[in-house]
């Protein structure tokens, strides 16, 4: 996480141990629209929505209100696409400035206006999406000219110096050879970097996955170089835990013990409750999804972000936290 001071980021830490002992959500994802920019290989959304039914910026505030979760997310498809987005992060923050909110963008329609605004209504953490370090993104995103439009804006809006901006890369097949060329970009444009895994749950195509004996020797020998780098750089997020869990991930297929609908879940555009953007079984409130989800959920095939960080133990929660401040801490210091 970025962009808090240490008083905000104790306020954080003990919100979210409330929350988790009283078994309220940590991460509240936003789905604002399914409406996207680009058809990416590795998902099964793309393309516009027409007439698509949305909730108002009021109505975002309203549930933030009703949830208090310590952390709130909006994505999509592609956020940056309604026009609107500054009144739902305005809404969403409110009077307290609170949530934690992160925005996830492919960063095509970013730019300095947008989010420079974006900033000011009280966004702290802008995910941007990066896959390879080069113009090989265009292909994997199906958007031409991606590449060059992040290598050009990115840049420039990290010397605003709000420390605000993380490159997020799911791994996959096609991109493990260039995993630490990725992290080398995002150091490069002064900016930091999130791994997590890939999941062929979305498209139900395994070619992305890692499950040779091949690519999991070199699966595992870059994560552990990422281990290493991460000592020695403030840049790079994922925890060592996370990092270890991954490689478990892949080399298992799975890991147990999701909870989704408790922990995290999703709000789609139209304001229904569904447990995470992999089942979209539509509930009304958290208590009908735990009651006809979670509490017999076995599902294990993915190891994205959110789930990454919100089912952790809480213990495990904690052994992160020192390695969390670190990196806050240390961004703040180095763009202040």
């Amino acid at each position: 996480m970025t962009n808090l001071s240490p008083l905000d980021g104790t306020k954080l830490a003990a919100k979210g141990i409330y929350n988790y002992i009283t078994k309220r959500p940590l991460i509240v994802s936003f789905e604002v629209t399914l409406s996207c920019n680009c058809n990416c290989r590795h998902c099964d959304l793309g393309g516009r929505i027409k007439d698509e039914k949305q909730l108002k910026p009021d109505d975002y505030g309203r549930l933030t209100g009703l949830l208090r979760p310590p952390v709130a997310q909006l994505s999509g498809g592609e956020p940056l696409l309604r026009k609107d987005i500054v009144d739902v992060v305005k809404a969403i923050k409110g009077a307290n400035r609170a949530p934690y909110l992160i925005l996830v963008t492919n960063g095509a329609l970013l730019n300095e206006g947008n989010y420079i605004q974006l900033h000011e209504a009280g966004v702290n953490q802008l995910s941007v999406s990066l896959d390879f370090p080069d113009e090989r993104h265009d292909g994997f995103r199906r958007h031409r000219g991606l590449y060059r439009h992040l290598d050009e804006t990115i840049p420039k809006l990290a010397q605003f110096g709000y420390g605000d901006i993380i490159m997020n890369t799911a791994i996959t097949r096609a991109n493990l050879g260039e995993v630490l060329s990725l992290a080398e970009k995002a150091k490069d444009w002064g900016v930091s970097i999130s791994y997590s895994a890939y999941t062929p749950l979305r498209t139900n195509d395994n070619s992305y996955a890692i499950n040779t004996p091949e690519d999991l020797a070199i699966l595992h020998k870059t994560i552990y170089e990422l281990i290493e780098l991460a000592k020695r750089t403030n840049h790079i997020t994922n925890s060592k835990a996370v990092f270890l869990d991954t490689i478990k991930f892949f080399e298992q297929g799975y890991v147990p013990n999701c909870k989704a609908g408790i922990r995290f879940f999703v709000v789609m555009p139209d304001g229904a409750f569904v447990p995470c953007s992999l089942h979209r079984n539509k509930y009304s409130t958290q208590k009908e999804m735990i009651q006809n989800f979670s509490r017999t959920n076995q599902c294990g095939g993915c190891y994205v972000a959110i789930r990454s960080y919100s089912d952790r133990s809480l213990w495990a929660l904690l052994k992160d936290a020192p390695t969390l401040a670190k990196h806050v801490f240390a961004r703040r210091a180095t763009n202040t």
